[in-house]
């Protein structure tokens, strides 16, 4: 799962992520074994910006996926709507339109396509979506849900969801406050079995003078570096210099020994 609130840019990660995935091509010095068929389900955005978010990645790809290789189904061409992958009859007909092959879904968002889930809060309204994952797993299938932080910055719900996870990321607004008309945000692994070694990030897509994007990304221990410098010399705390960038205080704590401030 990758969490975030509203327009912190969860979905143009997402397709950047499927679009490397589907083309076998590096993203943030991560690159997939070989080239996989994606899935890619929206519930939220009409057919025509996705594919503007798709043509200024293309403008400065690397490599193209082979056809069919990345399939995107948007609500306004599906005439009975999108499915509802929290009903019986949501899985069946989705579970039909799923091309053969297919190894990655991308499902954006759960609270766009898990309608029929009732109260985020109650843990069994999610029972009928794990099976279906579940049963997606069984069949080779990988799924990234996209889902919505809650004011406390936590995924919106149950915290039952993360039972069957491997991973959560949350994405968060950068703890420097510079504001930017693109994505720019914090990566934080809150679960994982197999990107222990990934540590927080800070990400930022850079628009091209041709039209298309590039990603730019850096561990975010490098740009925290001297504001917690000077937040010490200022007589903050570490717990308080924690608390003020979100933050483990682990790492301050390294940053500051580092610094010969310990």
């Amino acid at each position: 799962m990758i969490h975030a609130a509203r327009g912190t840019g969860k979905t143009n990660l997402a397709l950047a992520i499927a679009y490397a995935v589907a083309s076998g091509s590096e993203l943030m010095g991560w690159r997939p074994l070989k080239a996989r068929k994606v899935l890619y389900l929206d519930g939220e955005m009409l057919a025509a910006p996705m594919q503007e978010r798709l043509a200024g990645i293309v403008k400065t790809a690397t490599a193209t996926p082979e056809p069919r290789m990345l399939q995107i189904i948007t609500p306004d061409f599906q005439p009975g709507g999108m499915p509802d992958i929290a009903t019986i009859g949501g899985q069946v007909s989705l579970n039909e339109a799923i091309p053969e092959g297919t190894e990655l879904i991308i499902v954006d968002s759960l609270s766009s396509l898990a309608r029929g889930e009732g109260r985020e809060n109650d843990a069994e309204s999610w029972l009928p979506i794990a099976q279906w994952t579940l049963g997606q797993r069984v069949l080779g299938r990988s799924i990234l849900f996209l889902h919505h932080s809650g004011k406390n910055g936590a995924q919106r719900g149950t915290s039952k969801r993360e039972d069957l996870l491997d991973s959560v990321l949350a994405l968060r607004k950068p703890a420097d406050g510079q504001h930017t008309p693109h994505a720019r945000f914090e990566i934080h692994v809150e679960k994982s079995r197999s990107l222990s070694a990934l540590g927080p990030m800070l990400v930022e897509m850079m628009p091209q003078p041709d039209g298309g994007s590039t990603w730019a990304w850096k561990p975010l221990d490098e740009t925290n570096v001297e504001r917690i410098r000077k937040m010490s010399e200022d007589g903050m705390s570490k717990r308080e210099i924690a608390e003020e960038l979100k933050i483990a205080r682990s790492t301050v704590y390294r940053i500051l020994a580092r610094a010969g401030k310990q």
